[in-house]
């Protein structure tokens, strides 16, 4: 049987941190305030695949305590995807968009891509990642922060 999910999450920027968007650094801007790297990507997809297994959501799995403090999202990821085949499920693919008004990130997408379908254990042509601005409207926007939106399509088996 198929399930679909969809996962969202959002940060605020933080100027004491790196930016890590889909597992990868990305230089130049602030990085984003939250209890582990605050990779909105990744905890969007995550969040997408729990939903699709009918596992939950990223708080619950990964509570911000402190065996998650700092922790990377692509570990986070794993985690996901071990804990999906684990109950019987196997991701089929997952589609991520990032909400920013910048940084640019198309120079970064094939590397963002990569280090997504590593993490899960798919080929990169199961990851599909994209990005786009709200036009200056919202905290996006008005540049306090960043959101990603995913979807994920799983299979029981």
């Amino acid at each position: 049987m198929r399930r679909v999910g969809l996962g969202f999450d959002s940060h605020a920027f933080d100027s004491e941190r790196s930016l890590i968007l889909g597992g990868v650094v990305i230089p130049g801007p602030p990085g984003l305030s939250g209890h582990s790297d605050a990779d909105v990507l990744s905890h969007a997809i995550a969040d997408a695949l729990l939903g699709a297994g009918r596992l939950g959501d990223l708080g619950t799995m990964f509570p911000p305590d402190d065996r998650w403090r700092e922790a990377s999202s692509l570990d986070i990821l794993s985690a996901t995807a071990q804990t999906l085949k684990d109950h019987g499920c196997r991701i089929e693919n997952v589609d991520g968009t990032v909400v920013a008004q910048s940084p640019k990130l198309a120079p970064h997408r094939g590397e963002m891509t990569a280090a997504i379908a590593r993490a899960l254990g798919l080929p990169a042509s199961d990851v599909s990642i994209k990005a786009t601005t709200t036009d200056g409207l919202g905290f996006t926007g008005r540049g306090e922060g960043i959101a990603a939106i995913a979807v994920a399509l799983v299979d029981q088996i």
